[in-house]
């Protein structure tokens, strides 16, 4: 008995089948692109840290992201200077933003010439800052968009503003001096011919006043082992 279709016309419908399902094929593949591009965006924005909802309230920062209590807790121990002072700093850098960046600035309004500086993240670190505090902890991973090395950069950073120009870890306003203008520029006074500065500085060290008499009255609570 033959076949029940001659072989010609099974060759010719296999061809045309293959062509009918060959764009099929490729609408599949680049709708599951686009979904897995579509996924991937969403996680990583689901793994970008936002601010505090409060940030004038040191308590409701750390009820919010309890995490961050025991980040800046272990900078306290290792380096000695209180959270009021290193969080009030941190504020006023970058209003706890990770991925905070100076502006950029333009030519003529119009062409992008560069930032200011190359200060990044939490603390508002340089590159060779923060390549001279990697050096000096061994901390070679830390990342300047990680709350955790930035509050310990910070506290590396206090810790050296005393040993250097002798100023102390509990001092807001002077400290941030040392951290705006470096140890350098702090000695020679450079912040005396910035007008706008001494201002900003003692915002900071009011707020870290704020700060430390709200923390007088949550502490016990933020450090309950059930918290």
């Amino acid at each position: 008995m033959g076949a029940p279709y001659p072989e010609s016309t099974l060759h010719g419908n296999s061809g045309k089948l293959l062509a009918y399902t060959r764009p099929i094929r490729r609408s599949l593949v680049i709708r599951v692109q686009h979904t897995l591009l579509l996924l991937s965006l969403s996680l990583l924005g689901a793994c970008a840290t936002s601010p505090p909802e409060q940030p004038e309230n040191i308590c409701e920062i750390f009820r919010e992201k309890s995490d961050w209590f025991d980040d800046t807790e272990d900078a306290t121990e290792r380096w000695g200077t209180p959270a009021h002072v290193t969080m009030a700093m941190m504020y006023q850098e970058s209003s706890f933003k990770e991925d905070a960046r100076p502006p950029m600035q333009y030519f003529l309004w119009i062409i992008p010439t560069g930032r200011a500086s190359t200060a990044f993240g939490y603390a508002q670190a340089k590159d060779e800052t923060w390549e001279d505090y990697q050096n000096e902890t061994g901390n070679g991973w830390a990342d300047r968009d990680d709350f955790a090395d930035a509050i310990d950069f910070m506290g590396w950073f206090t810790s050296k503003s005393q040993k250097i120009n002798g100023v102390s870890k509990w001092d807001a306003y002077n400290q941030y001096l040392n951290y705006h203008e470096g140890w350098g520029g702090f000695r020679r006074g450079t912040y005396r011919q910035k007008n706008w500065l001494p201002p900003v500085a003692r915002k900071v060290d009011e707020r870290a006043k704020r700060y430390a008499m709200q923390m007088h009255s949550c502490r016990d609570e933020l450090s309950s082992s059930w918290f």
